[in-house]
């Protein structure tokens, strides 16, 4: 099984690349690098299939997303346990991975019988006015490897319910889960060409931004590729992107945190699934007042971190997703030592690796005065490279540096201070922000994204049906005459007189 197009799992007729075990290096499987014909072909299906489905009433359609709730609900550890061995996480988050898929399904599916649309009061006694939300119709999903499950759910099951029909590329580094989030939706009896898949790389899924027939396109991913989306989409009248992208994120600790909070609040946030979420925090902004004892807790915590076999209980970092995540790695803590950091841990090569052929790398951490000029202070990494940055003042200092990126997707603050806690909530430039709590764990009933280079304006997960839905303005009259809007008048002049 490659492709699924029009109800139906088909074979593709390209080059096949394979998915490989990062922990082992071992095969998973080969599919079908999917070409412009295959993508063209989905959304075809989509774009037939797209009247019948938006015809069909709200719960009718949430009917299907209810039978794949179940499933993940039933299946959590065997799906889990798929999302370690072929995306690298511990066992314990690809278990997350399955149960966050089924909150959004669960979310998307349950809002079926919420309301949809406003009645707001009309300046006319007789006319009543509201408004109806309406499908866009086709929808390009693009998604990562990180959240292989989840994220895929996000965007789709908003969308399916609102009555969208979906063309899907999902990630190439993790075809196996996209395969098994395929056999969920077909199992559960979706009509045929109302979600369709597309296995490949970069080439496949810029034809899926490129059809004129697609109507919307969810992203999440890096910020290069989404920019490149969101520029491409906006030439294009009435068609438009939702990108969320990366992020330079940091934990700010003030000097009436509790550092018992703090400590474990950024390991969490610095190498919870290796560095590799676009949340992961890669600074640590810390008082002088309690940077020494800081500094000392966090070290000595990060110098041990378990790394291995992600389906071992006892892991907490598993490995890099793929050789080109490691050379990055690397290349980001060389940059540090050039632009001046003194490095605290250096584990980026682990003493005994767990296995030959794994993408294998321990946390990297340094401290480094900050300066608005050090481009390692400033560009997302995406793996376990945290930089320990002191500050000395208020929290305006801290939130100065915070602010010092392109990026503005995620933050954290702990104080048990309430007026550092509102200072910092009207002033860091962030999409994502939390108090006393690492920079991870997003709940699917708020908005996921960020702004300046972190996203456009247009988050995912519950807010995505702002993207996928038109609002259209209704005023319907009452009366038997006709009241114009801001007491214009209704006469009707014909331009002539009678005798």
């Amino acid at each position: 099984m490659d492709h699924y197009i029009g109800g139906a799992f088909v074979p593709g007729d390209g080059e096949r690349f394979v998915s490989e075990n990062p922990a082992t290096g071992k095969e998973i499987g080969a599919y079908a690098r999917g070409e412009e014909s295959d993508v063209a072909s989905a959304v075809a299906a989509a774009d037939d299939a797209a009247g019948a489905w938006r015809e069909r009433s709200y719960t009718d359609r949430a009917e299907v997303l209810w039978d794949v709730y179940d499933a993940l609900r039933e299946r959590t550890a065997e799906l889990g346990e798929l999302v370690s061995r072929e995306c690298g996480k511990e066992r314990s988050e690809g278990e997350a991975d399955i149960r966050e898929a089924a909150h959004m399904v669960e979310w998307a599916a349950g809002n079926a019988r919420h309301p949809h649309g406003d009645v707001v009061p009309s300046e006319i006694a007789a006319k009543d006015a509201y408004m109806r939300r309406e499908p866009r119709g086709v929808v390009g999903c693009i998604t990562p490897w990180n959240f292989p499950v989840a994220i895929p759910f996000w965007h789709m099951a908003v969308a399916l319910v609102e009555g969208n029909t979906v063309v899907w590329k999902p990630a190439e580094q993790t075809p196996a889960c996209a395969e098994a989030v395929a056999e969920l939706l077909d199992d559960a009896g979706v009509p045929d060409g109302v979600f369709n898949m597309v296995q490949g790389h970069g080439d496949a899924g810029a034809a899926v931004v490129d059809d004129e027939r697609v109507d919307t396109i969810l992203f999440t991913g890096s910020a290069e590729v989404g920019h490149d989306i969101a520029a491409s989409v906006a030439r294009e009248p009435g068609k438009i992107a939702a990108c969320e992208m990366g992020g330079k994120n940091a934990v700010v600790v003030t000097e009436k945190a509790d550092l018992d909070l703090a400590v474990p609040a950024a390991i969490l946030s610095a190498f919870k699934t290796t560095g590799q979420r676009c949340v992961s925090a890669e600074r640590l902004i810390v008082h002088r007042d309690v940077y020494d004892e800081f500094r000392e807790r966090f070290v000595s915590l990060a110098a041990d971190l378990p790394v291995g076999d992600p389906l071992d209980s006892e892991t907490f970092m598993g490995p890099l997703v793929e050789a080109s995540a490691v050379e990055k790695f690397h290349r980001y803590n060389d940059l540090a030592r050039e632009e001046g950091a003194e490095v605290l841990v250096d584990r980026a090569e682990l003493d005994v690796a767990p296995t030959a052929d794994g993408h294998w790398v321990g946390p990297f951490v340094y401290e480094l005065e900050f300066d608005p000029e050090y481009r390692c202070l400033r560009e997302e990494v995406f793996g376990p490279h945290v930089a320990l940055i002191p500050y000395e003042g208020g929290v305006e200092r801290a939130v100065e540096i915070q602010n010092a990126t392109p990026y503005g997707l995620a933050g954290s603050i702990i104080s048990d201070d309430y007026r550092q806690l509102n200072y910092y909530r009207d002033h860091a430039e962030l999409g994502l922000a939390y108090a006393n709590l690492p920079c991870i764990g997003a709940e699917v009933q708020l908005p996921f994204g960020g702004v300046k280079r972190s996203g456009n304006g247009r988050p995912s997960a519950r807010e995505i049906i702002e993207a996928v839905t038109e609002r259209t303005a209704w005023t319907v009259n009452n009366s038997r005459d006709i009241a114009l809007a801001q007491g214009l008048s209704a006469d009707v002049k014909t331009g002539s007189e009678e005798s």
